[in-house]
């Protein structure tokens, strides 16, 4: 059997992560524990500060391919499937390292790195304070701007299996690109999907995303927040029945419950079992990795379900969004495979 080929359009985000001190936090302006965009220019002064900290001798910022789809991608890989990403860098360090690690994992980094492009590599800069919290600074830049110039239906050939980024739905080109993109993957012959990425995401394209939902995409991911603010109801079930009459199959996963899976009027449940978290960065990124695995290999699709919950309690239990582990060992040892 050949193997399944998976291929995902998203943000290319370098993550540059650093240690700091909790009163250097604090003389850096940044605000302890959450996710704020900045501007290009917080972003460089941030970049500056953390070389300045980092000299010779010390501890070094640790750049780590980011981005939502791309650990996606990074998980599906690392469970043994083709994979691909669409993604657009700039031709600078921090871009160049993206697209090489990139392919050093496994992943196809479709587009070269751009050129002479005024706007720089996306990168989140990642402050971490000795008690493990992530304070996370992240400046779009360039992958904001990947439109249907970037998609070239040629990749899609033999690929059975696409996913996309909710995130990158903020733009017009990037609007265009996903439907170009859904278009080369069902003219040869796969499954498009998308991922709600953000409650916030979806009260501001609700409308162009139920058309989304309703057209060209066979499968979404959403949350118990992003289902109901795309059908702007207060009740999950109403919700979930609207999203069963646009779109084959729906995906709702629901924060350390049960995940809900419905496809062509199946209904199943993926149980959940609780961990403490250390970090829960990408644990919705790798949810998505363990239910594509599932759903590109034929397996049922509560069998599915349950390897999205499984993938997605191994990232959850450690530091970083990507799997660390053998994750077929884990499925083996529940009789998933």
């Amino acid at each position: 059997m050949t193997t399944p080929y998976v291929i995902g359009i998203g943000n290319a985000v370098m993550d540059v992560i650093s240690p700091v001190a909790e009163d250097r936090l604090a003389a850096l302006g940044v605000r302890k524990g959450i996710m704020q965009l900045i501007e290009r220019e917080r972003s460089e002064y941030l970049m500056a500060a953390q070389a300045d900290d980092h000299g010779p001798g010390r501890a070094q910022s640790k750049l780590v391919p980011g981005g939502s789809v791309a650990n996606t991608l990074a998980g599906i890989g690392m469970l043994g499937l083709r994979t691909a990403f669409i993604g657009r860098v700039a031709d600078d360090p921090l871009g160049l390292s993206y697209a090489e690690q990139t392919e050093a994992a496994g992943t196809v980094f479709v587009n070269p790195p751009v050129a002479g492009e005024q706007l720089p590599t996306s990168r989140s800069i990642i402050l971490v304070t000795p008690d493990g919290e992530r304070s996370m600074n992240t400046y779009l830049g360039i992958s904001a701007e990947l439109g249907p110039d970037d998609v070239n239906p040629f990749v899609f050939q033999g690929a059975g299996w696409l996913f996309l980024e909710g995130y990158l739905f903020d733009k017009p080109k990037g609007k265009e690109a996903f439907l170009k993109a859904a278009k080369s993957c069902h003219e040869a012959g796969g499954q498009a999907g998308i991922a709600l990425s953000d409650p916030f995401c979806v009260d501001r394209h609700r409308e162009d995303f139920r058309r989304l939902v309703a057209g060209p995409m066979d499968y979404v991911i959403g949350n118990v927040h992003e289902w109901t603010s795309l059908y702007q109801v207060t009740d999950l079930e109403e919700a979930l029945r609207l999203a069963q009459a646009d779109c084959g199959t729906v995906i709702c996963t629901r924060s350390g419950e049960d995940a809900i899976l419905i496809r062509d009027g199946e209904r199943v449940s993926a149980p959940v079992h609780r961990v403490v978290p250390v970090d829960a960065t990408g644990a919705g990124d790798q949810f998505a990795a363990g239910l594509i695995y599932g759903l590109a290999t034929g397996a049922p699709l509560a069998v599915a379900g349950r390897m999205g919950c499984i993938a997605a309690a191994e990232a959850i239990g450690h530091v970083g969004p990507r799997p660390e582990r053998d994750l077929r060992a884990d499925f083996r040892a529940e009789g998933l495979i």
